[in-house]
């Protein structure tokens, strides 16, 4: 039964910005959009997916030429600043497409160069301005720079990096804008992850924040909680830009061996530099062990299973967040595969009651975190259960919550209340919208059946 504010299947207010108030617009964009409406039975759903896939082109790429490159500054959304995570994220779902719009694959190989000039401002910011505007984050206790709208040092965002360039590179085959800035930006990723190992310092970075909100700041006069030498890489926030308890965060750590593998391929086809290459290779095997060693607990009740947070003394923390990287997303990521049993073990531990942030309620049950607060749950979460789902009722249900919990808006949100989906959080947040595409493209390439259905 649809909530109260739901629009009915007859009657759908136009809510997509008009086509010519769009930043930038795709033929092979506009003409998946128009095969999946037709695919899709659920007239409702089949608008929502209108609405949101191509909402991160509408509404938040600032595409220009800079330097003679392509530059696309991405915003996250309702906040005009562009995260390394979220812009990979956004215009993700859109890459298979790049090779029927030449255009389109200009305006990502434009990310990528911004990508790339971010980093060489500061490889632990998370969060850019478009120029030099300043933030009201410029008193935090870190060293802020004009530059940057945020600094919470997150191993994800440089992962997120590679992970555009690499998949570009794949898809395209296209090399020309993996230059001499784009090498010395991904040596020195490398580095800061190296730095962020603290084998025999705590590094340069540290963090606080004169804040009412604890997860808005660090412990340890900015450089977290303890740890002790694993070859893990700290993280001194999460993907959610919440602060880490134990700074060794095993999803991150976990994407980072990814992305050490994804640029050691790409140093030694691309570079032709085979010691950087070895480097990265060896640095992955290395953190890899260091989570099978130190991330893998024995539950009581599910067997062994990934520990979110661990710190190297033998404390961890059981818990998974909605945002990716997370221990839902670790098949997504390319981590492990989705039927590794010690991944299965863990997801029917965080897709249950005894994970602290899965909450259960009248209309969804899906993951949320210490970001928003208690019994609110994220869209991200409930659709990256079902695209890493194998069992085709499971992802019926996710897309079914998903449908009945939009609050009429037609568009994804960052959170929304388990018992009241008209109370959400960011009326606009891209990253949700275009992951909600990337799902019902899946669906229809793998269960097309599952489309035909009434919602």
């Amino acid at each position: 039964m649809l909530f109260s504010g739901a629009v009915s299947a007859q009657d759908f207010p136009k809510v997509r910005v008009d086509e010519n108030q769009r930043n930038f617009s795709s033929k092979a964009i506009e003409s998946k959009i128009t095969q999946m409406q037709g695919a899709i039975a659920d007239k409702e759903l089949a608008w929502m997916f209108g609405n949101c896939f191509p909402n991160t082109l509408d509404r938040t790429v600032e595409h220009t030429i800079k330097n003679g490159k392509p530059n696309t500054f991405v915003i996250t959304g309702d906040i005009h600043a562009m995260w390394l995570r979220d812009c990979t994220a956004q215009v993700w779902p859109y890459m298979p497409f790049m090779k029927q719009d030449s255009k389109l694959q200009e305006v990502i190989a434009g990310v990528i160069n911004r990508q790339v000039e971010c980093v060489l401002i500061d490889p632990y910011a998370n969060a850019f301005n478009m120029n030099k505007e300043g933030s009201y984050w410029e008193s935090d206790n870190t060293a802020m720079k004009p530059e940057l709208h945020e600094r919470k040092w997150e191993i994800d965002g440089l992962c997120y990096v590679v992970r555009l360039s690499y998949n570009y590179w794949k898809q395209t085959g296209d090399t020309k804008y993996f230059d001499a800035d784009w090498q010395k930006a991904m040596k020195l990723i490398v580095s800061t992850f190296r730095e962020q190992q603290r084998k025999d310092s705590k590094g340069p970075y540290r963090f606080t924040r004169k804040t009412e909100t604890a997860t808005d700041t660090q412990f340890g006069a900015g450089y977290g909680n303890p740890v002790k030498y694993t070859g893990l890489i700290c993280s001194m926030f999460r993907p959610s830009d919440d602060a880490t308890i134990y700074p060794y965060l095993i999803p991150s750590n976990a994407f980072a061996v990814v992305s050490l593998r994804e640029l050691a391929e790409m140093s030694t086809k691309i570079m032709k530099d085979a010691k950087f290459a070895a480097e990265c290779t060896a640095f992955a095997n290395e953190v890899d062990a260091a989570i099978q060693k130190n991330a893998i607990v024995n539950h009581p009740k599910y067997g062994k299973i990934y520990a979110f947070e661990v710190d190297g003394f033998g404390n961890y923390l059981m818990m998974d967040d909605a945002n990716v990287p997370s221990l839902l997303a670790l098949p997504y990521l390319g981590y492990v595969d989705v039927n590794n049993k010690i991944y299965q073990n863990t997801r029917r531990f965080v897709l249950s009651t005894d994970n602290p942030y899965f909450f259960k309620g009248k209309y969804a049950e899906g993951i949320g975190g210490p970001h928003v607060g208690l019994d609110m749950i994220w869209p991200m979460a409930i659709i990256m259960r079902a695209l890493t789902s194998t069992d085709k009722q499971e992802i019926e249900m996710c897309i079914k919550q998903l449908k009945h919990t939009h609050a009429g808006t037609g568009f994804m949100h960052e959170t929304f209340h388990k018992d009241k989906p008209e109370n959400f959080t960011r009326s606009w947040f891209a990253w949700a919208n275009t992951l909600f595409g990337e799902l019902l493209i899946k669906v229809n390439k793998e269960h097309p059946e599952l489309l035909k259905k009434q919602y």
